[in-house]
């Protein structure tokens, strides 16, 4: 059974981890899914190695949302920084979602852009850990997670083919 941490934080101005789990249940009703909410970004990195080492989870999706301002920019920066730690430290894969504030021109953006992230990245998680080569036809594709897609650079040989 598949067993995915949801790591979220107080600090968001959009509840992510609830679009997580909602789009997880959607995908695979038998999905276990532990949730650990922190209070700020900085906080993540521990609450997903408890989720791999504490709740025995496969993988972990960590959502956070910086502010606008630079020292926002500077916590996002170590959070991230983090994560990829515990990531070496585990062996698995933590999927950063972090919709920084000022990504979006309005708050309804703010949140369309937050929820679509967090879905998106909620279904890379399953990929990587139920079929890991699924992705694999996306390569050089330029999928982006929340906004549109870019595509691949012109010429590129690169993507799934039938």
């Amino acid at each position: 059974m598949i067993r995915i941490g949801v790591a979220d934080t107080t600090f968001a101005r959009y509840d992510m981890g609830r679009s997580v789990i909602d789009e997880l249940q959607k995908t695979d009703t038998g999905i276990v899914v532990e949730r650990y909410t922190v209070p700020g970004i900085k906080d993540l990195p521990v609450a997903c190695l408890k989720l791999f080492r504490e709740r025995g989870c496969d993988i972990v999706v960590a959502c956070g949302m910086p502010g606008p301002k630079p020292v926002d920019k500077i916590s996002a920066q170590i959070a991230s920084t983090g994560l990829m730690q515990v990531q070496l430290m585990t062996g698995k894969h933590i999927i950063e979602v972090f919709v920084h504030e000022d990504e979006a021109r309005d708050s309804k953006e703010l949140a369309w852009l937050s929820d679509r992230r967090a879905r998106e990245h909620a279904l890379n998680a399953y990929h990587l850990v139920r079929d890991p080569a699924y992705l694999t036809r996306f390569a050089g594709q330029g999928l982006r997670q929340g906004f549109e897609d870019v595509g691949p650079v012109e010429g590129s040989v690169g993507g799934y083919r039938h």
